[in-house]
């Protein structure tokens, strides 16, 4: 018997993306040199549980998921300019 489920590895995928960046962290030292770094907002678990549900719902191949997947470089990017 075939299965007629819709492969699920993209969105399982961006998932994962949105899930990383809404769970990073990021602390400020009063070192910090001001308008060199941009800040990384925080979100909280009601958040992030929100805005994954919002990513599982987008239609197969959406563009918002390859916008998510630019945000994590540029968070990733951030947090390791905040972090010397």
């Amino acid at each position: 018997m075939k299965s007629s489920a819709k492969c699920s590895k993209p969105r399982l995928a961006a998932l994962v993306i949105v899930t990383s960046l809404l769970s990073a962290c990021a602390t400020v030292s009063s070192e910090r040199v001001v308008g060199v770094c941009p800040p990384v907002v925080e979100y909280d678990a009601e958040f992030q549980t929100r805005a994954a549900e919002e990513v599982q719902a987008l239609p197969e191949g959406s563009a918002i998921v390859k916008m998510l997947s630019d945000y994590a470089v540029m968070r990733e990017q951030a947090q390791g300019c905040n972090f010397p």
